[in-house]
Formats: C-alpha cells, structure tokens, sequence
C-alpha cells in the first residue's frame, strides 16, 4: 500500500473509532447512593419542596426513588422518578426535592466526573427503625454498582 494512502486510511480510523466511543465517555458511571460520597457530597443540608394539597396516598407511608445525573458543575440532571411505593401523587414532590440538590466534588473526584445515581424520598416514614428500612428498601433500584 503506498505511503500516502496509508496516511489518510490511519486518520479515518482513528476518527471513527472515537465517533465510535463517544456514546461510551458520554455516559455516567451508575452508582449507589451509599457510595456516592467517593465522587459527590452534597452541600445543601435542607431543600425546598413543592407539595400537593390534595392527591393520592399522600398522609399514607411512601417512597419515592428519583434517578437523577450529577453533572460535572455539581447540580442534578436528567431528573426522573422510577419507582413510587405505594403507588401515590408524591412524585413531582421527590422530583422537586431533588431538583433542588447542589453537590461539591470530594476529593478523589477533583475533575468533578458525572454520576448517576438515585436517591429514595421518603414520606410520612414510621418512627420504628425496621418498619423505617422496610419502606426505604421498597424502592431501592437494581444496577447502580459501586
């Protein structure tokens, strides 16, 4: 193969393969919101909600699971809830809670990398601690890894 054409075939290659890659480096790495501490803390200790006066459920015990990005400015992304238990209204009320989160990059994260991670709202939570993780586990989510 002559020189020049194996100049231009090695710029190709290498073009494509990133054009390749990018969906992969986009994406955030999933993480549990028990280890979310080795890339995020979270700064605001008390956020603003925005309650239903009226709705489903809403006196009853519930959770909600709230899947969200932490970008690389600190602030959520990509705010969705995935899981609401029972099933209630009190799910724009976890997605403003969430919403309102701000995060600072901890130390082993100083390039501040995106997270994904979920964080479980809950409401009118039982003063008893294992009735307590029994609602909280209702709406724990499979694949966030460590």
């Amino acid at each position: 193969m002559p020189s020049r054409a194996r100049r231009l075939i090695r710029p190709l290659l290498l073009v494509s393969a990133l054009i390749c890659a990018t969906p992969v480096l986009a994406q955030a790495n999933k993480v549990d919101p028990q280890n979310l501490y080795h890339y995020w803390i979270r700064l605001n200790t008390t956020v603003n909600v925005d309650l239903p006066n009226s709705g489903l459920n809403l006196t009853k015990p519930g959770c909600v699971a709230v899947t969200y990005e932490i970008g690389s400015d600190g602030v959520p992304m990509h705010v969705q809830v995935a899981k609401v238990e029972p099933k209630s209204d009190l799910g724009p009320a976890a997605l403003s809670a969430v919403k309102n989160f701000r995060y600072g990059p901890s130390l082993t994260n100083k390039i501040g990398q995106p997270i994904a991670t979920y964080y479980i709202v809950p409401f009118n939570s039982p003063d008893d601690a294992a009735a307590r993780q029994r609602l909280m586990d209702a709406c724990k989510l499979p694949g966030y890894g460590s």
